[in-house]
């Protein structure tokens, strides 16, 4: 049988380089629907070789959007290999502030210049118009609070990190700074105001998602199940927890389980269309096993929030599904708003700490060998695995990065999206827009996942039944 193939690539919008492929019968409906990453990534295996204390500073050139999650889950690691359990509480509250200011930016960054032009525009609007530079003409004081909330957790990574891109703040047991007083209250002075703009940027997502509550509910959503870190109190925290899987009804696939063992309980396999790993939990099987991670995981995985403002606009989250897990695609953008406003909370509670300006900030403890760095990036749990030998080389690495986690769901979801809108109809940008918008809710960083090279021109080719090029277009 013919089929016709679309091609959408790159998927735009989104952090790094990817395509999606759309197969179409003679009839026009659509067969299949996968999300390509078509970039080599080669990380795990080129610091191979390098002494131990470069790799926290190292692996986070994989990403310039998210470069403080692998830096903070690769100090993680190497804290266990110098043989250290527990920071001094001033180097574990930096990182935390660090991380905080990560999740803060890295969110904002998301929402108002990545997913806003669809939200605010819709899914059809002209594409000269759906974009930042639409955002910045039609809603100007939203496009000055994405800014400005950017630019304050990148403030608070500098002050932190040293940089607020691929900094160097977190060293194998601890930090290399504390935080003085003048950089306290610089950062301090905008609190307040970060505070107010994230209950907006919430009530913009929350808005969105009631609204188009029928609509959304069969958009690129499906049952599944969810991973996260929690803490030992069932607490939801970026920072440091055990790990915890639900399925979609919230039954307890494993629970409090140490990161340290995480290979006894997720696996991995590859498929050859993508250089992208799909991660599942051995228990259940591939078939089955696969798992969402990210914001909508986090909330559906936790018990609560330990900050007044996010937990009370999580009880309203849980309470659209009854208290069960909330397994919309779309309502990762009001999980995300809610982690927002968490980070504000956090951020102004840390830097009231006094701890923040301590001075002992590195402890050692009995060498190692191998150990493991877990931490809630922005778009979900990113796992660090090292082996380090006598010569304090490292000898192998293994990174499930939070974006590979979510392969299956992010493909399930373009597949979804694909049947449902481009079958049997005249296939327009609109349509085609669609398809990215269930990626983009994902908030994916392909370029965490793949090292791009080159460039990556939007390409689009519409083909008849019998193979013949109907149409092609690019863009460069």
């Amino acid at each position: 049988m013919s089929k016709r193939k679309i091609i959408i690539e790159p998927v735009t919008r989104v952090e790094g380089h990817g395509k999606v492929t759309i197969l179409l019968d003679e009839n026009q409906q659509v067969t299949q629907a996968r999300l390509h990453i078509v970039e080599f990534r080669g990380f795990e295996r080129f610091i191979q070789g390098r002494p131990y204390w470069e790799i926290p500073v190292l692996v986070q050139r994989l990403c310039g959007i998210c470069p403080v999650s692998h830096h903070l889950a690769a100090a993680k690691a190497m804290d266990g290999i110098v043989g250290v359990d527990e920071l001094t509480p001033t180097a574990e509250k930096i990182r935390r502030l660090m991380h905080y200011g990560q999740m803060f930016q890295s969110h904002a960054l998301h929402f108002f210049h990545l997913c806003s032009p669809d939200l605010l525009f819709g899914f059809d609007a002209d594409v000269a118009l759906r974009n930042v530079v639409g955002v910045i003409q039609k809603f100007p004081d939203l496009a000055v609070q994405g800014v400005m909330m950017r630019k304050y957790g990148q403030e608070i990574i500098q002050a932190t990190a040293g940089k607020k891109i691929h900094g160097t703040g977190a060293i194998p047991g601890g930090v290399n700074k504390n935080l003085s007083i003048e950089e306290r209250d610089a950062l301090l002075k905008d609190i307040d105001q970060m505070i107010e703009w994230s209950r907006g940027a919430l009530q913009i997502a929350k808005d969105y998602t009631f609204e188009n509550l029928e609509e959304l509910s069969d958009f690129g959503s499906f049952d599944s199940n969810h991973l996260s870190l929690i803490r030992k109190d069932g607490a939801m925290d970026f920072y440091h927890g055990d790990l915890r899987a639900i399925n979609a009804e919230g039954d307890t696939i494993f629970d409090h389980v140490d990161y340290q063992s995480y290979f006894k309980y997720i696996a991995e396999e590859v498929r050859p269309w993508s250089y992208m790993k799909f991660p599942f939990i051995k228990t259940i099987g591939p078939e089955n096993g696969w798992y969402r991670v990210g914001p909508l995981a986090r909330i559906n995985a936790c018990d609560f929030i330990d900050t007044p403002e996010a937990e009370a606009a999580r009880k309203e989250f849980m309470a659209v599904t009854d208290g069960k897990p909330n397994n919309l695609t779309m309502a990762y953008h009001w999980a995300r708003m809610i982690e927002v406003l968490h980070s504000a909370e956090k951020i102004r509670d840390l830097l009231n700490d006094p701890d923040l300006q301590g001075t002992d900030l590195v402890v050692k403890g009995e060498r190692r060998e191998e150990s493991v760095g877990l931490i809630e990036a922005p778009r979900g749990t990113l796992f660090h695995h090292y082996k380090v030998d006598e010569n304090d080389q490292v000898t192998m690495a293994n990174l499930i990065v939070s974006t590979t986690n979510n392969n299956t769901p992010m493909n399930l979801a373009v597949e979804g999206v694909a049947k449902k809108y481009l079958s049997g109809t005249e296939i327009t940008e609109g349509l085609l827009n669609r398809v990215e918008v269930a990626i983009r809710a994902y908030d994916p960083c392909l370029s965490c996942a793949t090292h791009a090279m080159g460039q990556m021109p939007l390409q689009i080719e519409l083909r008849g039944a019998d193979g013949e090029l109907i149409d092609r277009r690019e863009r460069n």
